[in-house]
């Protein structure tokens, strides 16, 4: 752990001073991503299109946590030495390599090391011989900001290519407008960071220079994606409407499609994915693929952290869920129990099939769990509340610093995100990244007994797995710098 700056003499000039170094960085983060598809990280925190203020929270977010300095003062240097190389398609974690350097005892400048750290780089080849073509079929909440995930990553444009959206035709004489106006303006996730073009000629919506079909279908057989100039695609089914192998294989029977990511949980056979812990299940010859739910990606890196240190007996998980637009917002007929009364005005207690769904990624915690879930009346951010009964004794200090370790240093970086705020509210994630932020603050621990609260953006969090998944389906594959000693 490094050691911390003295405080600042003048923090007007210290903040001047560290934006202007963080405004430097987004043209070479940028050019990184798009001439080389090099994506920079800090601590597993994505700074490919960031803005200023967003780098420099990201900063503030590791002193924060790691209790350690790390400022722009340190990272852009290292920043200025990467720039320096020729690099292939690689992910650098940019607070890792800078931490690194920092403890480097070896006397060599910052351009030596990274050079040295970076040696194999170079080498590195592209992920893809060619763009996969991905389709987005249904158009809903989570087909919308897995759209604007995928045109967000494009970079170069070699790895994943969003080429078409499937929807029924709504009434309207406008429906593509219309279709455009809901991606481009969102009330929770806020306005499309870029801009959308209509083509009504063409059927398409031009999103940051990426053309995506709009395609109109009853079903997903009708549809023929090589007339589209889409071929081999990856099918992402946003719908909901199919969730087992019958259904979902209705999909491959359309022209130009290969295979089938689910952002839902599957029936019957088929492997529910939980990027980060059983990803490695992936194979080549899976046609079908579920993204299990968003409260299964929230709570299983959690439960395998907990697992892998303590071990779990038995345990409950209680999820407080934003409401869904399965429920009425005002009480009217519904065929699930208590869902027909008004969303916006009750808690509903419901059930979750979250807690059987663990068993899928980790088979060790096969009966091990009941669930329960709460609809409460806000549009966004979850929590999940882990009642655990561990294998061991520990604390609420350890168990917490175990999780800020796994949070900042473990290959869960990307699942598992950190707060020790005693003032953070269910707003504060919305835009999470990550599958769920464990609340150390709210944390109990009493011998064997433990409690923990874990955060999460059920759209955006979730939505960020399921773009993960994608790529492992597509066969992308990053080397990760620096790597482990």
């Amino acid at each position: 752990m490094t050691q911390k700056r003295p405080k600042p003499a003048d923090f007007f000039k210290d903040w001047k001073a560290r934006e202007a170094l963080a405004e430097s960085m987004i043209p070479m983060i940028g050019q990184l991503n798009r001439e080389s598809n090099v994506g920079i990280y800090l601590y597993g925190r994505n700074l490919v299109n960031r803005s200023v203020l967003s780098i420099m929270k990201t900063h503030r977010f590791v002193r924060q946590v790691e209790e350690s300095e790390l400022s722009e003062f340190e990272t852009f240097p290292v920043l200025e030495a990467i720039c320096k190389l020729e690099l292939g398609p690689v992910h650098i974690d940019l607070g890792t390599l800078t931490n690194k350097y920092m403890r480097d005892q070896s006397g060599s400048d910052v351009e030596a090391f990274v050079r040295r750290e970076l040696a194999d780089a170079a080498g590195a080849g592209k992920p893809l011989p060619q763009s996969q073509d991905v389709v987005i079929y249904g158009f809903g909440r989570i087909g919308r900001l897995v759209a604007r995930l995928l045109v967000d990553k494009a970079g170069s444009g070699d790895v994943l290519r969003l080429r078409a959206i499937v929807l029924r035709k709504g009434a309207a004489a406008n429906d593509l407008v219309k279709r455009a106006s809901l991606l481009r303006r969102d009330s929770v996730h806020g306005q499309f960071k870029g801009t959308i073009r209509v083509d009504e000629e063409t059927s398409s919506l031009i999103c940051n220079g990426n053309e995506i079909k709009v395609i109109y279908a009853n079903s997903p057989q009708e549809v023929d994606y090589t007339e589209h100039g889409i071929d081999n695609a990856l099918i992402v089914d946003s719908t909901g409407v199919w969730r087992d192998e019958a259904g979902l294989s209705q999909h491959l029977e359309a022209k130009g499609a290969a295979k089938v990511l689910l952002t839902a949980p599957a029936k019957g056979d088929i492997k529910n994915i939980v990027y980060g812990i059983n990803n490695g299940d992936i194979k080549p010859e899976d046609k079908l693929l579920s993204a299990a739910s968003c409260t299964t990606n929230a709570i299983v890196p959690v439960l395998k952290t907990m697992m892998d240190k303590y071990g779990v007996d038995h345990g409950h998980v209680e999820t407080v869920h934003a409401y869904t637009n399965d429920q009425n917002l005002i009480d009217n007929y519904h065929k699930g129990e208590r869902r027909g009364r008004s969303a916006a005005l009750n808690m509903v207690l419901t059930e979750t099939g979250a807690a059987k769904a663990v068993s899928k990624a980790l088979p060790e915690l096969k009966g091990k769990l009941t669930g329960n879930a709460i609809r409460v009346p806000i549009p966004n951010v979850s929590m999940a509340i882990l009642n655990l009964r561990l294998g061991q004794e520990t604390t609420k200090q350890a168990l917490n610093d175990y999780v800020r370790d796994v949070a900042l240093h473990s290959p869960l970086r990307q699942q598992i995100d950190f707060t020790n705020s005693p003032e953070v509210v269910s707003s504060d994630f919305v835009g999470s990244r990550l599958a769920c932020v464990f609340d150390s603050n709210a944390t109990i621990v009493e011998g064997h007994n433990a409690v923990l609260y874990c955060w999460y953006d059920n759209e955006f969090g979730y939505s960020c797995q399921v773009v993960r998944c994608l790529e492992d389906m597509a066969g992308v594959r990053y080397a990760l710098y620096p790597k482990e000693d």
